[in-house]
Formats: C-alpha cells, sequence, structure tokens
C-alpha cells in the first residue's frame, strides 16, 4: 500500500473527537484526493505531516523540542520522506530522530488533527499534522538532534507558555491513551 492510500484509509477511519477536528478530517481526505503530491514537501498548497508526543514511561512528562524556526517548544514531528511506508512509520521515525530514543512505542492513533501554516514555500503553506502519541522506555536519556535548540521533559500539566494549544492538547490526549490502555 502506498503511503498516500494509507493516509486516506487513517483519514476515512479515524472518528474526529471535536467539531474542528471533523473539518480538518474532511478538509485533509479532500486535498489528499485532490493531490497526487499531497505527502510531500512539494506539494506548495500544503501537505501532510506526522508529529508525535514522546511521553515518560508513567505518562507524567512529555519531550519537547525547541523548535530553531517556531521559537516554540513543539513535540516531535516533520515531513513524509519517500521511503515512508504510513503515517504511523512517519511519526514513529520522526520522533526517534529528534528524541535520540530508541525503542519508543507508539500509542493506537492517530490522536489529532491540527492545522497551522508554516513557511515550507514562501510566504507560507500549511501543514496538515497528523498526530501520534508514543511512550519512551523508563530509565532513558534523550539526545538533541541537529533539527532542535534544546529538548527538554515537562510535566504534561505545566507546558511552558511558549508553546501552543495543540502541543497541551496532544500531550494530554496521549496520557489519557496511556491510562486507558
Amino acid at each position: 500500500m502506498s503511503l498516500r492510500a494509507d493516509a486516506r484509509d487513517v483519514l476515512t477511519g479515524w472518528a474526529a473527537p471535536t467539531a474542528e477536528e471533523e473539518i480538518h478530517r474532511k478538509e485533509f481526505l479532500e486535498h489528499v484526493h485532490a493531490n497526487d503530491d499531497a505527502m510531500w514537501r512539494e506539494c506548495v498548497t500544503g501537505h501532510l505531516t506526522a508529529t508525535t508526543a514522546v511521553l515518560s514511561h508513567d505518562g507524567e512528562r512529555v519531550l519537547l523540542t525547541l523548535h530553531p524556526k517556531a521559537g516554540m517548544w513543539l513535540p516531535m514531528g516533520g515531513h513524509c520522506e519517500r521511503g515512508d511506508t504510513s503515517l504511523e512509520a512517519v511519526a514513529l521515525r520522526e520522533a526517534t530522530e529528534e528524541s535520540g530514543i530508541p525503542g519508543l512505542r507508539l500509542l493506537p492513533g492517530p490522536l489529532a488533527l491540527d492545522r497551522h501554516k508554516v513557511w515550507c514555500h514562501p510566504p507560507y503553506t500549511s501543514h496538515l499534522d497528523v498526530e501520534y502519541g508514543a511512550v519512551a522506555p523508563a530509565g532513558v536519556e534523550a539526545v538533541i538532534s541537529a533539527e532542535s535548540l534544546d529538548l527538554r521533559w515537562f510535566p504534561v500539566e505545566e507546558i511552558p507558555e511558549l508553546s501552543d494549544e495543540a502541543t497541551r492538547r496532544l500531550a494530554r490526549r496521549a496520557r489519557e491513551v496511556l491510562r486507558s490502555g
């Protein structure tokens, strides 16, 4: 199955928990159907990306990166690559690369959808972000990557102001899924 077909299946089967995310789900699906290049950063009108909230083994903390372009504390995430076979694979690859943590366990998902403006194609384009959660093994150390200015663990309920509501929502949802599972 292609990455684009996987995205269609994921978005078709996902039950949006909010009205805003249902609008996003429909828009993302329409975008994937209308654009052969919807998965790739070359798609000027916007492209699907995957983000992952990495939780500590007990779900009490979330690992955030100080993003160099956004200047905010954000979860791990990024663009699809040609070798990716699923959105889950993108989410896990990006989380592993950006956290430096081997052995992350992806939670069932996606957990959220978010659309935000970015500067991939000036003046801007949109990331159609499919969001997941992952759990780090106990006792692991995160390793900062070249894609980050800093990397820190924060209590899920104490994500810094220099972040956004989408990050807070994703971290809370990931913790809820971990605790319920």
